[in-house]
């Protein structure tokens, strides 16, 4: 079967992308070594690939065994909620360092891997990436920025496939943070379910090869 390399696989969004990729796909789940993701790796027959983000060198030498990649999805992501004013440089740097500039590192880490199979880097992107939201200045800032890096490989990188996914709100951790922020009451059923974004990147993942989906914008109805 084809490998399909999933960044924060270990609740939530990830794991609901493992699991629709999993009837089609060896599974390598990447993250910082943890009770959660040891659980989805055991559910799904897959192994566990520790990574920090944060850590360039953690990025190589975990990628440096991989000749071949036929998907890897960038899924792992932080928030700091809060306007302009509220905001801190620090957040700033921390929310960079893994929505963009860790993305970029494993990317080129694996890019001769994903050239050796003509594979396909999918990016979790948000809505929050084409339409700025008050209360996200810096996590909005760094979707667009992904943005750019996906628009940029796909230009760059034509034997690839490269798909942004901009989901609207789901519900997750991160959602219930974000609702905490804002002063509201968090209900679940209100926003999309991680199982009907991670379907959507299934399918975009199974497009046939003369296919290439570019960009996918997902809404609650």
């Amino acid at each position: 079967m084809p490998t399909a390399l999933i960044t924060g696989a270990s609740r939530g969004l990830g794991a609901a992308i493992a699991a629709a990729l999993a009837p089609t796909h060896t599974l390598l789940l990447a993250g910082r070594p943890s009770a959660e993701l040891d659980a989805v790796a055991a559910e799904h027959g897959a192994t566990t690939w520790p990574m920090d983000l944060t850590d360039a060198a953690s990025i190589e030498a975990s990628t440096e065994v991989l000749t071949e990649l036929d998907v890897l999805v960038h899924n792992a992501g932080v928030m700091y909620p809060g306007r302009v004013a509220e905001s801190t440089l620090d957040e700033w740097r921390a929310t960079f360092e893994v929505n963009v500039l860790g993305a970029v590192a494993l990317t080129l880490a694996v890019l001769p891997a994903l050239r050796a199979a003509n594979g396909q880097v999918v990016f979790i992107n948000s809505g929050s990436g084409r339409n700025v939201s008050a209360g996200m200045a810096s996590y909005s800032a760094s979707k667009f920025a992904l943005r750019a890096f996906a628009d940029s490989l796909r230009a760059d990188e034509p034997a690839l496939r490269v798909t942004s996914v901009h989901p609207g709100r789901i519900a997750t951790d991160m959602q219930r943070d974000l609702v905490d922020y804002q002063g509201g009451s968090y209900d679940p059923e209100k926003f999309l379910q991680p199982e009907t974004v991670a379907a959507v990147v299934a399918q975009a993942v199974a497009t046939p090869p003369d296919g290439h989906v570019h960009e996918v914008v997902l809404r609650p109805r």
